[in-house]
Parts: C-alpha cells; sequence; structure tokens
C-alpha cells in the first residue's frame, strides 16, 4: 500500500489559500495538481472531482472534506493538502463549513488501492488532535508535517 508520504508533499500543501467556494477549491486543486503530475490537466481533474460531488458531497465532517475520484492517464496516486484562508460550505454531512481539504486522485484502475487512502486519509481527520495541530500551522511545512507525522 502507498505511504501518504509518497502521495503528498510540502509543494503540494497550501496554508491560507483561497477558496470562496467549493467550486472556485476544486479549481485551486485542479491547477496545482496539473502542476504536480505531467499529463494530467486541469479541466480533467477538476471535472473527475466535480462528478465525484454530484454523487455525494466528500464533506466528511468537522470541517474537512475529501475530495476524490479515479482518473484516465493517472499514473500513480496524487495528492494535495490545503488549509483555506477561510471556511466554505462543501455540503458536509453535519452541515458545518470546511477549511481543511485532502483532495486524492488516483490511476483509473486502482479501486482497492483508492479506497484503501481514503480509508487512511479519514482516518488522520478523525483525530482532535491532529485537526488542532493542522488549524494552527502557519506554513505548509508544518501542515504537512502535521498531517504525515504522528
Amino acid at each position: 500500500m502507498t505511504d501518504l508520504e509518497h502521495i503528498l508533499t510540502v509543494e503540494r500543501t497550501l496554508v491560507g489559500a483561497p477558496g470562496n467556494s467549493k467550486k472556485k477549491a476544486l479549481e485551486l486543486i485542479s491547477e496545482h495538481l496539473q502542476q504536480a503530475e505531467p499529463g494530467l490537466q486541469a479541466d480533467q481533474i477538476f471535472t473527475s472531482l466535480n462528478e465525484r460531488e454530484r454523487l455525494g458531497s466528500t464533506g466528511f465532517g468537522n470541517g474537512v472534506a475529501i475530495p476524490h475520484c479515479r482518473l484516465e492517464g493517472c499514473r500513480q496516486p496524487v495528492g494535495m493538502l490545503v488549509r483555506l484562508a477561510e471556511a466554505i460550505d462543501f455540503d458536509a454531512m453535519d452541515q458545518k463549513k470546511v477549511d481543511l481539504l485532502f483532495a486524492l486522485v488516483v490511476p483509473q484502475e486502482a479501486s482497492n488501492e483508492h479506497l484503501q487512502l481514503l480509508s487512511r486519509i479519514a482516518e488522520r481527520f478523525s483525530d482532535d488532535d491532529r485537526l488542532t495541530r493542522l488549524r494552527a500551522a502557519d506554513t505548509p511545512e508544518a501542515l504537512f508535517n502535521a498531517f504525515v507525522r504522528d
């Protein structure tokens, strides 16, 4: 199974990012992931993430969302961690606004790995102490470390 440190980098970790709306947050993520993964197109990523959101919100609760999709042309799992400058409505299950997002894009054929990674990401966000550290992080490095380190 892929380690979270292999799918997330400090370069794909943003602190204080503008979000304004769910759509804008997904566009921002798509643009950054395009730069990170050669061969992926921002519009393709955005469309896939948005289609997944239409099936049901990935707003996990407690101010967290985990937008994700499987994508043709993606060669390996790639993730991005974002702490927004201001919380946004993400249609979360608990109706709370979201300020922490972990976006995950995996190869189309990676069904099992996709589910395993989602489970591990959700587990990280289920720890209240970790959430406090994530929200207190003031640099991409601090946010990255608060997420991947125990």
